[in-house]
């Protein structure tokens, strides 16, 4: 392979292939209702637009010590498209895209690939795998932005990204941020704060003012870190059984965001807070936790958080650039709450404590830190993670208006993120054209009843002020 056709993988984005299982594969599931839309119109959408994105033509390889992308040289689009004809019921389409989900991508190609299903009941159905190496939510649905106009004659005026070789001024970048943070030269030579400090022999004038907030830096960093670390471990409970590997998704009707922000208003909380709520409500009889038991349980929602707006501007990535750019925050879930309401202002307390943490960015230098350790120190530091949570929940802004793919009204979006470690649930939340959408995938071994767990997010809406009965 040349050097054009091959190059270093950032650590970021190399972490999720470390984490990979046979029995728990590391994509994103992306289905979509799109009215009317045929193969061959979805094939020339996918040649000329999607292709427009260089990743899509390589693979990633190991090569000690590291991860590389290395271009695919018998890339065929043929091999990333399957047309189901079908005639999938509700039902029936449930139970395929849980499989296609449990189903590993082929390690020897491009780790995405498009199902369409055009006679599934109710719309066609596309149907996305795409493994989190290659993008995390908000560069898939940046994509899709991109790609899907408000307008069926309109077309995509702006697509595509080139595949980046040279990191050195990522790598450069990093690396004055540390100094900067450090306060010297990672070439083991005095910064320049620290000389002019020396040379004026004390801590006054603007180069004292400097070192002081280093310090206080410095300190806030070891202060948040330990805070990480102490967080308590969630209690045994059903939803931290042992996994099997076989898990099922499912989907709610679409209920109206309007209705979210009634909520919102009448409690004074914000929309998230109302999701997490939910899940909150939905999660505690699944728990197999009662009595005292259940009013000293622990039990923490791993949310994805983007960090792109907190980056230094030298270290923020292209508008169109793929990649992963997210911490994660760990919300403590009030799952002994008595009432609705209860468990809403205590979620609400702990998100505006996150929201000020520097947690997401420890995090994501952490996930980044993964493939750079030995392979046997590396489950340590993956459990630091694992152990704090026992499900996945986020949650992915769509357009507020409907949009065109090929053409075609997307009518329907679902995302589905995977769960990394021994989390068994996951639970996404969907806003796309004036509507949310609750999704869950589960381990059989954790959840039998996903659908079941939907119902109860849905009537706990219907339980806050300002919420109303909703048709499941």
């Amino acid at each position: 392979m040349s050097h054009d056709q091959t190059h270093l993988m950032l650590p970021a984005d190399s972490a999720w292939l470390a984490l990979e299982n046979p029995r728990n594969p590391m994509a994103i599931t992306v289905m979509m209702r799109v009215d009317g839309l045929t193969a061959p119109r979805l094939r020339e959408f996918l040649r000329v637009y999607w292709m427009a994105w260089e990743r899509f033509r390589y693979m990633p390889v190991k090569r000690a010590p590291a991860w590389w992308w290395e271009e695919d040289p018998v890339f065929d689009l043929r091999h990333h498209l399957d047309v189901v004809l079908d005639r999938f019921t509700e039902s029936s389409l449930q139970e395929w895209v849980s499989a296609r989900l449990n189903q590993p991508l082929p390690l020897y190609r491009p780790l995405w690939k498009f199902w369409l299903a055009p006679n599934a009941e109710d719309g066609a159905v596309l149907l996305l795998r795409l493994h989190h190496s290659y993008a995390d939510g908000v560069s898939l649905t940046g994509i899709f932005d991109r790609l899907c106009p408000a307008s069926p004659q309109q077309h995509p005026a702006v697509y595509g990204a080139r595949q980046t070789r040279d990191l050195s001024p990522w790598i450069s970048a990093a690396k004055s941020r540390i100094e900067k943070l450090v306060g010297c030269d990672l070439t083991g030579e005095a910064s320049t704060e620290e000389s002019l400090k020396e040379e004026s022999g004390g801590r006054g004038g603007p180069e004292g003012k400097l070192l002081d907030q280093l310090a206080r830096n410095g300190l806030k960093w070891a202060n948040e870190f330990s805070d990480f670390l102490a967080e308590p471990e969630d209690t045994p409970s059903d939803l931290k059984t042992p996994l099997l590997g076989r898990r099922h998704c499912r989907w709610s009707v679409p209920v109206p965001l309007d209705r979210l922000r009634s909520i919102a208003k009448a409690t004074n909380v914000t929309i998230n807070d109302v999701l997490l709520g939910c899940v909150a409500a939905a999660v505690r009889p699944r728990l197999g936790v009662t009595g005292a038991a259940l009013e000293d349980a622990v039990m923490h929602a791993a949310v994805p958080i983007d960090i792109r707006s907190r980056l230094p501007e030298d270290l923020k990535p292209e508008p169109d650039a793929l990649g992963n750019y997210f911490g994660t925050v760990f919300v403590p879930l009030p799952v002994d709450g008595e009432s609705g309401l209860e468990r809403l202002y205590r979620i609400k307390q702990e998100t505006r404590r996150l929201k000020k943490s520097w947690q997401p960015g420890i995090a994501w230098a952490l996930s980044s830190c993964s493939t750079l350790i030995p392979e046997a120190l590396r489950q340590p530091l993956s459990d630091v993670f694992y152990r704090k949570a026992s499900a996945v929940v986020s949650n992915v802004p769509g357009t507020p208006e409907a949009r065109y793919i090929a053409g075609c009204r997307i009518t329907e979006q679902m995302f589905w993120v995977p769960q990394a470690g021994n989390i068994g649930l996951g639970v996404s939340v969907v806003s796309y054209a004036g509507q949310v959408q609750f999704g869950v995938v589960a381990d059989e071994a954790v959840l039998a009843d996903p659908e079941g767990f939907l119902e109860d997010c849905l009537q706990e809406l219907s339980e806050f002020p300002g919420g109303s009965p909703i048709v499941v």
